[in-house]
């Protein structure tokens, strides 16, 4: 193992994060720390500097790491970026078959109906 490099315990004491949330971070791809033969994961001064200006972001900006991970997906899957995009700029529209007075009931139905379908766990 490099010098200059701690093991995931090591960076969470140090960082204030805990393995769990140092191992969510690295899923989620805001921080990649590299790996030792034997497979552990190897925090740098540059993983560091990551996760310590990662922290800053989220407090100066009020957000999660959920916030920052997808902000990161959106500038690199551009069909994530556009169907995003396309949802923020579309407006409510009521579809032509379903009467005015009735669109409300219409839209409560609808959602009943999704909350019903079975969900299913990714295998």
């Amino acid at each position: 193992m490099p010098e200059d490099a701690l093991t995931i315990h090591e960076a969470a004491e140090t960082t204030g994060w805990s393995p769990r949330m140092l191992r969510y971070v690295e899923l989620v791809g805001l921080v990649e720390p590299a790996r030792s033969a034997g497979g552990y994961r190897l925090y740098g001064p540059a993983e560091l500097q990551r996760l310590r200006t990662l922290r800053e972001l989220l407090d100066a900006h009020d957000l999660s790491l959920s916030d920052v991970a997808f902000a990161r997906r959106l500038r690199e899957e551009p069909t994530l970026r556009a169907v995003t995009e396309e949802w923020l700029e579309a407006r409510p529209e009521r579809p032509k078959h379903v009467p005015a007075d009735d669109w409300l009931r219409w839209e409560q139905e609808k959602h009943q109906r999704l909350l019903s379908l079975p969900t299913t766990t990714p295998a």
